[in-house]
């Protein structure tokens, strides 16, 4: 996630719907659905080319294009990747010098967002449906629903997690998950805030998604470049370490948690942690396409070669910008270290495991 999720944590209540609940490992509402769009295609597409293999993303958002953080109204231009990162000239405001990044020589590939709502949600799910993705969704509550409402096989419901002063309870999170309407407690930005994972504040959250079996997204790694000097006061590059997870892990070895940006750019710290606790995956996020292509496939090559492969999971990180899906989905398939059989786990295999999907999902999933 970007630091631009900030404000997605603001007011967290979710609305109950009648329908198209979402709930992982088997549960009835989400197979009902997922057979029913499995068997549809199916029947409704003989003839026509068949689809591309599925993908499972665990990192994308539905964020309004006006939020403030993104720097004025729209349009906004996110660097996809930087060849260079910004050198602040500190004789003027960093916010506005990475404000007009777009234009830099250092951007290597610009991309411009849509100007509304509307225009990102229908040209994020259309790109869904032509990549046959399936994508764990946070952000403003209204907004994640709305999306899940246009297509409910795409959607699963996560949610924007900070600790503040609008910071559902455990208990509100548990009833979200039992009731169907929470699939992942995810993303948890409390990086952005200063908060360590092993703060005693967030001790009950973790308490609770062990006990209910949710599984948990935390953002451990980076976030925009200059993040301190855009509004993130309190958050710090040590941060970036997974190593900050292993005293919660240890309380709470029944948790099942995957780390966001796979802690870029703390590699050996990253390594460390798989190897000491064999139940954490981690998940590509932004640095896919925010990174030069290179350093993110020398990241990812030692992250496989390591042998930690079948912990690995797909992200796109879509904030307002479609397209970066694209981009994200490429910078994986590009990869020739990778085999073809690593490449169906790290995009779609890890995460169905990971998640606990059921026999019946995964079939509909493949139109079987």
């Amino acid at each position: 996630m970007d630091a631009t999720t900030r404000g997605a944590a603001r007011g967290q209540g979710i609305e109950a719907t009648r329908s198209g609940r979402f709930r992982l490992g088997g549960r009835p509402a989400w197979i009902a659905v997922a057979m029913g769009w499995g068997l549809a295609w199916c029947a409704g597409v003989a003839g026509a080319e068949p689809r591309p293999a599925p993908i499972l993303d665990v990192h994308l958002h539905a964020l309004p294009v006006d939020f403030p953080l993104f720097g004025g109204p729209p349009p906004h231009t996110i660097c996809a990747p930087f060849t260079t990162f910004p050198a602040w000239d500190q004789r003027g405001s960093y916010p506005e010098q990475f404000a007009a990044h777009g234009s830099d020589p250092g951007c290597g590939h610009a991309i411009v967002s849509p100007t509304t709502d509307e225009a990102v949600m229908r040209e994020t799910l259309a790109i869904l449906e032509e990549l046959n993705i399936v994508a764990v969704t946070s952000g403003p509550p209204e907004l994640v629903e709305r999306w899940r409402r246009a297509s409910p096989e795409r959607i699963l419901p996560g949610i924007s997690f900070f600790l503040d002063e609008n910071a559902p309870s455990p208990d509100t999170i548990r009833r979200w998950h039992a009731e169907g309407r929470l699939a992942v407690f995810g993303e948890v930005a409390i990086q952005y805030q200063g908060i360590e994972p092993d703060d005693p504040r967030f001790a009950p959250y973790l308490a609770m998604a062990e006990e209910a079996g949710l599984p948990v997204g935390i953002h451990v790694g980076t976030g925009p470049p200059g993040a301190p000097y855009l509004g993130f006061e309190h958050y710090r590059a040590r941060m970036h370490s997974p190593l900050s997870l292993e005293e919660p892990l240890r309380r709470h070895p029944q948790l099942r948690l995957y780390v966001m940006h796979a802690g870029w750019p703390m590699l050996d710290d990253t390594l460390a942690v798989l190897y000491a606790h064999p139940q954490v995956y981690v998940e590509v996020g932004v640095i896919s396409y925010i990174l030069p292509r290179a350093e993110f496939h020398r990241y990812l090559r030692r992250l496989v070669e390591a042998g930690f492969g079948n912990r690995v999971l797909f992200g796109s990180d879509q904030m307002i910008w479609p397209e970066t899906i694209r981009i994200a989905v490429d910078a994986i398939h590009s990869a020739g270290f990778l085999s073809e059989e690593q490449k169906r786990a790290i995009l779609y295999d890890n995460a169905a495991r990971f998640l606990r999907l059921s026999e019946e999902e995964i079939a509909a999933h493949h139109g079987r």
